[in-house]
């Protein structure tokens, strides 16, 4: 074989190397996705959209997606802060609470406000019948949830302090079983939990979230997956942004798929996302901030958390090159 053979087969071979680098290195010197953890509740309707229809499974092939259900925010955020997810979408209290214990995580993105999704519950022959009368009553309610804050604000609106209740801190599911037992008075809650008791034993609705709290939701990540896969989130997001127009022009469909995969009836489902308006996810601008620092506030002044929280400072800053990424 001639010199320039051997040397042109030479060059082929250290392109084909060159070519097959990303194959031979570690996926995680290369910033390739390797694995995506995310955590979930039946509440999420854009996720679980994007979970039925596989499209993160289809947009990162070489990547291992795993979704994770929680019953409620608090739970979720936990298991973000200790490394056990790498994204999730939360309510606006358990953040709050979160970052007041020192969890390490960041708010990336945000859902608009559903105040019509959440609310106060009584029975149907309850003698309660303003927001005064909740006074030295048992209220149930999942400790650090966006039920959290609304039970808050609507003491605030019946002239009650904190102290005049006797707030019963329990999940969903056991706040359902002691709000039908009559062991606790009202219950506070959201959807489609809200939804499903609505129809099963139709309760009447004291308050809801209007002129109360906005019941923002909160996509938030973990500070290292979002350092380094801000392009993933972008990604995220426009996926999510996707599923909710899915949901808006093909109601049929979308509540199927969410039936399906959380058990809920039906009427349960189209209950539930008749009230919710458009939710596109965008950035967490100024307002949203201004609106979210209201309810850590809110908090600290009742002391229900240990010290004062500036939500700013775990607002993501996507950089403009990273935002352009795709």
């Amino acid at each position: 074989m001639g010199t320039r053979r051997r040397d042109f087969l030479a060059a082929g071979v250290a392109a084909g190397a060159g070519l097959a680098l990303p194959l031979a290195v570690s996926a995680q010197a290369t910033g390739e996705l390797t694995h995506l953890r995310i955590g979930f509740q039946k509440s999420a309707v854009n996720l679980v959209i994007v979970k039925q229809q596989g499209a993160l499974e289809k947009r990162y092939p070489n990547a291992k997606v795993q979704w994770i259900e929680f019953p409620a925010g608090p739970q979720l955020l936990e298991a973000l802060s200790v490394g056990a997810l790498e994204f999730g979408l939360t309510g606006d209290s358990p953040p709050v609470f979160a970052q007041a214990a020192g969890k390490d995580l960041l708010y990336v993105g945000a859902e608009p406000s559903k105040p019509l999704s959440s609310a106060i519950l009584v029975q149907q022959d309850s003698k309660l019948r303003t927001l005064a009368e909740l006074k030295g009553k048992r209220v149930g309610l999942q400790k650090g949830s966006s039920a959290h804050y609304l039970l808050v604000r609507a003491l605030e609106k019946g002239v009650l302090q904190w102290g005049d209740i006797t707030p019963i801190y329990l999940a969903p599911a056991e706040a359902r079983a002691a709000f039908e037992k009559g062991a606790i008075d009202a219950w506070a809650i959201w959807d489609p939990f809200y939804a499903a008791t609505e129809l099963s034993i139709k309760p009447r609705t004291l308050t809801t979230g209007v002129g109360l709290s906005g019941n923002n939701s909160f996509y938030l990540a973990s500070r290292p997956f979002t350092e380094k896969h801000p392009q993933v989130l972008n990604a995220l997001f426009e996926e999510l942004t996707r599923a909710d127009a899915y949901v808006q022009n093909n109601r049929k469909e979308a509540a199927q798929l969410i039936a399906d995969f959380s058990g809920l009836s039906l009427a349960t489902v189209h209950l539930f996302i008749s009230r919710r308006p458009r939710s596109p996810v965008g950035p967490i601008s100024p307002q949203i901030v201004a609106d979210q620092q209201r309810v850590a506030d809110a908090f600290h002044k009742l002391e229900l958390i240990p010290r004062p929280v500036k939500v700013a400072e775990i607002v993501w800053q996507p950089k403009t090159a990273q935002v352009a990424q795709k």
